[in-house]
């Protein structure tokens, strides 16, 4: 037990919670923001505002943008729309099953835009060339953590065609790894920084996958005219899953083309542009017709990809944004805190790395009131619960002391609810008070399966009389679903 009085508020602490409160604020709109899945058309977002046109790269379905619809309402052929992912857009286009449009500008999620991933199924990035800034990398990691789906296309380590210092292997590798959403190797492998000049890497053996054989076809092989493969690391993410492999190579490493899921959203990844270019595109591209190369199957594994990512496939993967399906997973982004004030929307100084209290692990803990004032202190972090999860266990530990000395009255509380996007009070799971306090932490543990297919907030909310003392600490939360 501490003092009567907290002094958490020094300078460090409180310049840290002054840098970081406009991204929190921000984030809890983004987080807020309801994924909302077609019942029929499934919509797909190809990127176009990361270079994806640099030097010889015509990364784009169609000129018309962000519509291409505009070029052609009713393509038959990959040339009625002009731009070397074409073919793939047609293909799509034509079955009566998508809707497709490009982005120019800074992806968000939860805002305004016509183009904005709320309104999509699927992000595409087929070879970004400029690295996504910090608000995108949290819409883009928010929107796949809700149900969306992200099909992240690289090229070989060098291909870098606006000559900016950055080629797509370090980009997808800093979406990955320098987010405010989860930066803990969250889908389970990294990019390797590799330039493999030719191969046709092969299908793993699995007749259920629904990638490998989609309502596109069977995959058996795909195509590096000069491109990279990943590293697969399992025991970060256990959903990840390599599906065609570098010649000579399997399990962890080597892997072509893999899939993961991440929160109740799906990811693709796959190791060269080569495969999704047609051949044809804007005048003065030199492209090469991968699309069509007759010793692989890249059109349908980019197809059956796309249908997996956007939840119109009927089995296998994460919830497709909204389908009746449930991969295990902890959805809590920043669960532990060792992310600092990300994720999480708190009350100033409320995650803090203070002496003045104990974290359960790591460094960093939730802290809640503790000054010995009148004081209300906030911790909330908006998360979807997939529709197709029976059990969604959600546990914290909290550590209660205390400078009451009260045996029978609550002065200070702490209050453990669940609220909708409109902010009402769905459930009030527990209330904790000074009368519950002790040494060490305790875990705690509620049921939301009950909330399966519903963005919810999960609030706590501590309340200080004007006297004495009570801190409620929190540390590793978890909301496991299956």
């Amino acid at each position: 037990m501490h003092g009567r009085t907290r002094s958490r508020h020094r300078l460090s602490t409180a310049l840290a919670a002054f840098g970081l409160l406009a991204t929190g604020a921000a984030l809890q709109t983004a987080v807020g923001a309801t994924h909302a899945h077609a019942a029929t058309t499934h919509r797909i977002l190809f990127d176009d505002g990361h270079a994806e046109e640099a030097g010889n790269a015509d990364w784009i379905i169609s000129t018309s943008k962000p519509d291409p619809l505009a070029q052609d309402s009713s393509p038959s052929a990959e040339t009625d729309w002009t731009g070397a992912l074409s073919s793939w857009g047609v293909d799509l286009q034509k079955t009566g099953s998508y809707s497709l449009k490009t982005a120019t500008s800074a992806l968000t999620y939860g805002g305004s835009s016509s183009t904005d991933l709320s309104n999509f199924d699927t992000l595409v990035l087929p070879e970004p060339n400029t690295l996504f800034t910090t608000a995108e990398k949290t819409a883009i990691m928010t929107f796949v953590k809700n149900g969306g789906g992200l099909f992240m296309i690289s090229d070989h380590t060098g291909a870098d065609r606006n000559n900016d210092g950055e080629d797509a292997v370090e980009i997808l590798n800093d979406l990955m790894t320098n987010n405010s959403v989860d930066s803990t190797d969250p889908f389970g492998f990294s990019i390797d920084s590799l330039s493999i000049s030719s191969d046709y890497p092969s299908a793993i053996s699995d007749s259920s996958d629904p990638v490998l054989h989609g309502s596109f076809g069977t995959v058996t092989k795909s195509l590096i005219a000069s491109g990279t493969t990943a590293t697969l690391k399992p025991s970060d993410n256990s959903s990840v899953k390599g599906l065609l492999y570098r010649t000579g190579y399997s399990g962890n490493t080597g892997a072509f083309f893999a899939t993961s899921t991440f929160g109740s959203g799906r990811v693709a990844f796959w190791g060269d542009s080569s495969p999704i270019d047609d051949g044809t595109g804007q005048s003065g591209n030199t492209l090469y017709d991968g699309w069509n190369d007759s010793g692989a199957t890249n059109a349908a594994l980019a197809l059956n990809a796309t249908e997996w990512l956007a939840g119109a496939s009927s089995s296998g993967g994460g919830d497709g944004g909204g389908s009746g399906t449930c991969t295990a997973a902890q959805l809590l982004g920043n669960n532990g805190f060792e992310s600092g004030n990300t994720t999480w929307s708190a009350s100033s100084g409320v995650i803090t790395n203070s002496s003045s209290e104990s974290a359960r692990s790591g460094s960093y803990y939730a802290w809640l009131d503790g000054y010995g004032t009148a004081t209300t202190d906030t911790l909330s972090q908006s998360v979807t619960i997939p529709s197709g999860c029976t059990t969604a266990a959600l546990s914290f530990y909290l550590h209660i002391d205390t400078a009451e000395t009260s045996t029978s009255t609550a002065y200070d509380t702490l209050k453990v609810q669940v609220l909708n996007s409109s902010g009402t009070v769905l459930s009030t799971l527990a209330t904790y008070s000074n009368l519950n306090a002790a040494s060490g932490y305790t875990q705690r543990s509620f049921s939301l399966a009950s909330y399966a297919g519903q963005t919810v907030t999960l609030k706590f909310t501590g309340t200080e009389g004007s006297t004495l003392q009570t801190s409620f600490v929190i540390d590793d939360t978890a909301l496991n679903v299956s």
